[in-house]
């Protein structure tokens, strides 16, 4: 059943501040709690990115404790910070100690590689699954766009021959680059691009910062733009198939952090939203966003320091 939302404004007088408006009131959404198992005295937190590999088995980013403060530290974070989950939520394996300063969004290619991103370190680097650095794209350290050059690379997604990197933080773009990591073209306009998906027919942007997710086709052409709900900030977003959406907005139009799911149908409606945040003011920044072949999603919470396994209501994901 699709939901129809209506907007309420109250009118004050000019003189006076207008009051904050209440937090979205919307279903909230178990989780799997017992999901998944992390090791006694692991330091895990900040997890910022969550991805499925083609066996099912999910990927974790995470700073092992490490808070996003700017300016951003020059010491790579000493713990391992890329955690392999089987869907059992069983810890199958733990690397990237000493790699990684601010790492940000992970991607899981047809093949099995790793892609990371690295805001800090201005890079974008791919893996084998055993941890083995195999390719690195951007100049450490170093702010620019242009074909060698990141801003502060967010996401990467894959279309065949295509590497996708939305760039990002500094940069207002969407860079291709080959598999091997030669530069194609870039393309977009945005405004904070923290996210890009792609199916069979579109590429998904999250412009976060214009609060909207900007649909294009396979050669870069904008097709919509689908502006998200009360001026919210969209984080992460992953296709459902059939040009259905599944999103997460970290923060609300009054700028509350927040983790809300959003279902959108293929028309840029919102068929469903659910709150799957932890209580509390600020405790949850929904900030990525995976599917598993067994009809699973799942969440990395920055602020929460979790990763969490749920499925939506209806079998949403196809």
């Amino acid at each position: 059943m699709r939901l129809v939302w209506a907007a309420a404004a109250a009118l004050a007088p000019a003189a006076c501040d207008a009051a904050m408006p209440p937090p979205e009131d919307v279903p909230r959404l178990a989780v799997d709690t017992d999901w998944p198992t992390i090791p006694q005295g692991a330091p895990f937190g900040e997890a910022s990115g969550v991805d499925v590999d083609p066996s099912g088995n999910v990927w974790v980013l995470h700073r092992a404790g490490r808070k996003w403060e700017e300016p951003f530290p020059s010491a790579p974070i000493d713990e391992p910070t890329v955690f392999k989950f089987a869907p059992d939520g069983r810890l199958l394996a733990q690397w990237g100690a000493g790699q990684f300063i601010m790492p940000h969004g992970i991607s899981i290619d047809p093949e099995g590689k790793v892609w990371i991103t690295d805001v800090a370190r201005e890079q974008v680097m791919r893996f084998s699954p055993e941890g083995a650095l195999e390719l690195t794209l951007g100049e450490r350290g170093v702010s620019a766009q242009d074909a060698a050059h990141f801003g502060r690379p967010a996401d990467v997604a894959f279309l065949p021959g295509r590497v996708l990197v939305a760039d990002g933080y500094v940069n207002t773009r969407v860079a291709e680059f080959s598999p091997q990591g030669t530069f194609i073209r870039d393309w977009g306009a945005f405004k904070v691009a923290h996210a890009v998906a792609v199916d069979e027919a579109h590429i998904y942007v999250a412009d976060r910062e214009h609060a909207r997710i900007a649909v294009h086709d396979h050669d870069g052409k904008e097709l919509a733009s689908w502006a998200a709900r009360a001026g919210n900030h969209t984080y992460g977003l992953k296709p459902l198939g059939g040009g259905r959406l599944l999103a997460v907005e970290g923060r609300d139009g009054a700028d509350r952090k927040s983790a809300i799911i959003r279902v959108y149908a293929a028309d840029g409606t919102i068929e469903a939203s659910y709150d799957i945040g932890l209580p509390g003011k600020d405790a949850s920044l929904g900030h990525d966003l995976a599917l598993g072949p067994d009809g699973h999603a799942y969440l990395a919470d920055v602020a929460g320091g979790r990763v969490v396994r749920f499925k939506l209501p209806g079998g949403g994901v196809k």
